[in-house]
């Protein structure tokens, strides 16, 4: 998609702060942390939902490199957080699939 955010960053046209990439994955830090780590990693291909999702083995790729980053960013034995939000009254604003890895410190929300 010509207009979509996320899909600028994954072909080169915006450069985010990438902490992982390979030929399908791109993971890079939130410009609006939430938590002291706070990474989103997206596929490269244009998925607008969790909804669209209909690949296993993408899926599965997306949440090997999730905790593949928590080791790397020291937080997988203390523990985070993996979110998913789908649509709006899930609260997605960006309309790419992504995974928001947060952690670094104790993390207690209530769902609003």
């Amino acid at each position: 998609m010509s207009d979509c955010l996320f899909c600028k960053m994954a072909n080169g046209e915006i450069n985010p702060d990438v902490v992982y990439e390979d030929d399908k994955i791109l993971a890079f830090r939130d410009i609006n942390p939430k938590a002291p780590v706070h990474i989103l990693v997206i596929p490269k291909l244009h998925i607008t939902t969790l909804n669209e999702l209909d690949n296993t083995n993408l899926a599965g790729l997306l949440l090997k490199t999730v905790v593949q980053l928590a080791i790397q960013e020291n937080i997988s034995e203390s523990g985070y957080r993996t979110i998913i939000n789908c649509n709006s009254d899930g609260g997605q604003e960006v309309y790419h699939l992504h995974l928001h890895l947060l952690g670094g410190k104790k993390i207690i929300a209530p769902l609003a």
